[in-house]
């Protein structure tokens, strides 16, 4: 899961790494081309063991293209030449706008599924993994993954508890509570160590013109009894049956303003709108064992914070927005369908002259040993096979290495196609172990969302070609104004005051029918659920 959000990826990434020239499996080479798209952490592919299997499963050799950054300039290119290489990998490398945008490209696999037992016997197995893959006619372009182990949200919320203890303070259950442990923070040196000015009582994850992901204080929305999913993405909510949009809720303004007033007092990072996600990261971990950050959001707190300092935060249970809101009614964001399931990770080229072998290859992937490896490393190295199905996953060879960072650094992760059985045993890493335990505030509250029935399930939802291409343009005039706003209206507030003008712009500029083609869809994926 680690760093899902594009912001994450976008921060890490710097440089592209070329192995080699994509030619579409043209007929003057024998190697299968094969592109996958990679964390910035990520090493070669030739330094994974398990690579050496999809070539024995190919039976000819693969030629790897690797690419670690600007992914969208290079796809855009090459999609519009409509070259691509044999396989592309990689989570939503290939997402369902360019399924329907360029159509003839991509390989209908719903044709294929002799030649892919593994990959029909994980639909059989999970039904929605599936629905994930099934375009609304029936086409089946891309292949999802499944990894079972991930919680239901990704996001976790921690404040400073030794901050807390040197200032004689309470955990916040409250908005104005958190705001009064805040301003403590900022005014009587909560760190110890002399100096005022050095605390950030608040920080977040940096939210892009796309929309808002993990880590960002999105989360909150949930303090007034609104559930979201994938940490808010384009707004999308659901309740009673009825599909909405935050961005033009209430309950978001009223978000909005109290974290203008957070601002305004000097308790936020003055980088928190520009800064990018390893910045994030980085004023995160403080210096050396003097922490800078006193409440904020993560994936663990030794991710988030780093080791030397992960002890001393305690995760949070969720807060209320006010007085008039039942406890009983609190939310979080739900992101199981985007934890445990890679959407869109292996996709095949309709031209390919190397057919047989590329079917063999991705039906590699879902083979229970490689599926293994290509999430948490090679065995031997990375994990160790235990018999009867079992594994365990090994701590980092590099001592100084946490695990998820070195998960990311000797193997695909969680960007890679695979199918995580539900009948094996696999002794999990410290990182998804921590993320479980400091995860418990939060169990009551996600016990609470029924994800069949109260969050937008875009993950299961496949739209036709007419739609989907309306929603991408519709959103590419939607997001703008509306995340623009978000951090004009936090850093200069004004949202009181400007709030019906805003909210008729997002009208006039299409929500309303953003939100009925939503509906549509919705209504048919309940009705198939009955």
């Amino acid at each position: 899961m680690k760093r899902r959000g594009a912001a994450a990826l976008a921060g890490l990434a710097s440089t592209a790494m070329l192995l080699s020239a994509c030619g579409g499996g043209g007929e003057d080479s024998n190697s299968l081309k094969i592109l996958v798209v990679k964390h910035a952490l990520t090493g070669p592919m030739e330094d994974m063991g398990w690579v050496e299997e999809l070539e024995k499963a190919a039976g000819i050799p693969v030629e790897w293209e690797e690419v670690s950054a600007d992914w969208a300039e290079k796809k855009s290119t090459m999609l519009a030449a409509g070259d691509i290489p044999d396989l592309v990998i990689g989570t939503n490398a290939i997402n369902d706008s360019d399924m329907v945008t360029f159509t003839g490209l991509f390989e209908d696999l719903g044709d294929d599924m002799e030649a892919l037992p593994n990959v029909a016997a994980m639909f059989e197995a999970l039904p929605e993994t599936e629905a994930m893959a099934t375009r609304p006619d029936g086409e089946i372009y891309s292949i999802p993954s499944y990894r079972r182990f991930w919680p239901e949200t990704s996001t976790r919320q921690y404040v400073n508890q030794q901050w807390l203890d040197n200032l004689g303070l309470e955990q916040p259950t409250t908005f104005d509570e958190l705001h009064e442990v805040l301003l403590a923070f900022k005014n009587e040196d909560a760190n110890g160590n002399g100096d005022t000015d050095d605390e950030i009582p608040i920080d977040w994850s940096p939210a892009g013109e796309g929309g808002f992901g993990f880590f960002q204080p999105s989360v909150l929305l949930g303090s007034f009894g609104l559930p979201i999913t994938g940490g808010g993405g384009s707004g999308y909510i659901v309740e009673d049956g009825t599909v909405g949009n935050f961005l033009t809720d209430t309950r978001y303004r009223d978000l909005v303003s109290f974290l203008h007033e957070l601002y305004a007092d000097g308790l936020v990072s003055q980088d928190v709108m520009t800064q990018d996600y390893s910045a994030y990261q980085s004023v995160g971990r403080g210096d050396g064992d003097v922490a800078k950050v006193g409440f904020s959001w993560g994936w663990t707190a030794s991710d988030r914070f780093g080791p030397e300092l992960a002890e001393q935060y305690a995760s949070t249970a969720p807060l209320l927005a006010d007085a008039s809101v039942n406890p009983d009614d609190l939310a979080w964001t739900y992101d199981s369908y985007g934890l445990n399931y890679g959407l869109n990770t292996i996709t095949m080229s309709a031209q390919s002259s190397k057919k047989d072998a590329a079917l063999k290859v991705i039906d590699a992937f879902y083979d229970q040993d490689l599926s293994i490896q290509a999430l948490w490393g090679e065995f031997g190295e990375n994990v160790e096979e235990l018999g009867d199905g079992s594994y365990e996953v090994l701590p980092p060879a590099d001592e100084a290495t946490d695990p998820s960072t070195w998960k990311w650094t000797t193997t695909l992760a969680d960007n890679s196609p695979g199918w995580i059985r539900d009948d094996i045993e696999v002794t999990l890493p410290t990182d998804l172990a921590e993320s479980a335990e400091q995860g418990e505030p939060l169990t009551d509250v996600l016990a609470n969302i029924d994800p069949a029935t109260e969050i937008w399930p875009g993950e299961l939802i496949k739209m036709n070609a007419e739609d989907s291409s309306r929603l991408s343009l519709l959103h590419t005039d939607l997001l703008g104004p509306a995340m623009q706003r978000w951090a004009t209206w936090i850093t200069e507030g004004g949202v009181e005051s400007e709030w019906d003008a805003y909210t008729a712009e997002l009208e006039g500029l299409g929500l309303t029918e953003a939100v009925e083609i939503h509906q549509r869809y919705y209504d048919d994926y309940q009705a198939n659920l009955g």
